[in-house]
């Protein structure tokens, strides 16, 4: 090829390639090589035709005053080359960086998971990266019961996804709590699922799952939720994060009414306390599996209404594993194995209307066997157990500035619970357990993603007391 009809198409396709790169997309932005391939054939023809007329050109060009502006015109076109050379290499690697890494798309809850948790499902295939992280000041009122003012970057998480085909992906989270796994630090697998889309009314997910509870447990972003610390309720009674090992399948019945259900390894009753169920999970670590439970979600949007919500959610299962504990009767110590059937049942609601934002949740469980329990642990568990709260804040930075997208909103919070509402026969309430809790604060998002939080927590005990708490606080999602 000569030199003059090279350096023609390297001009024709920098033309190209710089119409598509520096005018603001003129035609549909490529999602992929193939389909930036797809514009570089278009434009073929027209370098083609460069080339014949170039070729004219040459041909006709008899006379020497001719010759020597061909000439003149052929150094002219190289110096036009170098110089889109140039400013192509820069396009070319913005453009590449468009194609790996596309545009983010707004964040979404998909599948009961947070909207960062959620990005893997919308990517046409291949890995997702996401994550949040949140952490916190917080002051004792008084410094009391030893506790001291603290401050903690209390998680940082990554979601990693892949989505191997429009049928397949798998999607996992992994929680790094208190900056190192020394002092009480931990790194830990929150969930890791295999999804298996089969129809819209019934799909499989299996794995390490987060059970669909209440509000907290699936959807714990902290842009999300009110406050530095996420409601006691949904903590202790319904023991936030929870997961275990299963399977089950979810989808839609009707129009805005999902459901999910699982079958899961129980919890295990030995590590019950006083203060609930909470570290009787096993969390996917080789976790026994003699008893298996149940939960199952009724989760309603209206069509009509997007902005309420109404939710149901149960779990059943016996908590024994064919543990055997030491029970002291007298003075001997008697051998036993207990079911330890296990209850709990949640309902709640969330309506958003103009700039307002409203909560309300109730949890009510059961544990057979729990005197038998409490003697072997030494201390009192609770039949029964229960808690509710409302929530409720407003957006105020519209009543200032109409077309602003930032948020700025007070909230107030009522909690109510007791993780002994019924003790077994023979074994005392503990009474300092049993408490109301009173919390305002405020909430403000510069941008949708990052969020800065404070608030102030009241403690009311039915006897004793416990300390209030100031809590000024970060989060982010990405």
């Amino acid at each position: 090829m000569k030199k003059g009809t090279k350096q023609l198409l390297k001009l024709g396709l920098a033309s190209t390639l710089l119409t598509v790169s520096t005018t603001g997309w003129s035609v549909e932005k490529p999602k992929t090589v193939e389909d930036l391939w797809k514009i570089i054939q278009a434009q073929q023809k027209e370098i083609d035709g460069l080339k014949a007329e170039r070729k004219t050109q040459a041909e006709t060009a008899t006379s020497a005053e001719g010759k020597t502006k061909t000439a003149a015109n052929e150094k002219d076109d190289i110096k036009e080359v170098n110089r889109k050379t140039d400013i192509l290499s820069e396009e070319v690697e913005k453009l590449r960086t468009q194609l790996v890494i596309p545009e983010e798309p707004a964040l979404k809850s998909e599948y009961g998971l947070g909207p960062a948790a959620s990005k893997v499902y919308k990517v046409d295939k291949g890995l997702s990266i996401g994550g949040y992280g949140q952490g916190r000041y917080q002051a004792i009122v008084g410094d009391a019961d030893g506790k001291k003012d603290n401050a903690d970057l209390e998680r940082f998480v990554l979601y990693a996804g892949y989505k191997f085909t429009d049928k397949i992906l798998f999607n996992s989270e992994i929680e790094f709590e208190h900056a190192s796994t020394e002092d009480n630090g931990a790194v830990s697998v929150e969930f890791a699922a295999l999804d298996f889309f089969v129809d819209p009314l019934v799909n499989i997910r299996a794995g390490l799952v987060l059970l669909p509870m209440g509000f907290i447990n699936q959807i714990h972003e902290p842009p999300f939720y009110f406050g530095n610390n996420r409601p006691e309720v949904e903590r202790r009674i319904i023991p936030s994060t929870w997961r275990e090992n299963g399977a089950g399948i979810f989808g839609e019945l009707l129009p805005g009414l999902n459901y999910t259900a699982y079958a899961i390894n129980g919890l295990k009753a030995s590590g019950f306390t006083s203060g609930g169920i909470r570290d009787g999970r096993q969390s996917g670590s080789k976790a026994l599996a003699e008893d298996w439970a149940s939960v199952t979600q009724l989760l309603y949007v209206p069509p009509s209404l997007p902005e309420l919500q109404f939710g149901a959610s149960m779990y059943l299962g016996n908590s024994g594993q064919n543990q055997t504990l030491a029970v002291p009767v007298g003075d001997q110590i008697s051998f036993q194995k207990v079911a330890a059937f296990t209850q709990l049942y949640e309902a709640h609601m969330q309506w958003k209307y103009k700039g307002w934002k409203f909560r309300a949740l109730g949890a009510w469980g059961h544990i057979d066997n729990a005197g038998t329990l409490s003697a072997a642990k030494g201390q009192t568990i609770g039949s029964s157990n229960f808690g509710w709260y409302t929530e409720i804040g407003y957006n105020v930075l519209p009543l200032l500035f109409p077309e602003t997208s930032q948020y700025l909103a007070p909230f107030f919070r009522f909690e109510k619970l007791d993780p002994i509402a019924t003790a077994p026969a023979g074994f005392p309430d503990i009474e300092n357990l049993d408490r109301q809790i009173v919390q305002f604060g405020l909430q403000y998002k510069p941008i949708p993603n990052v969020v800065i939080k404070a608030d102030y927590r009241n403690f009311t005990a039915k006897r004793g007391s416990v300390p209030d708490d100031f809590n000024l606080g970060f989060g982010f999602i990405f």
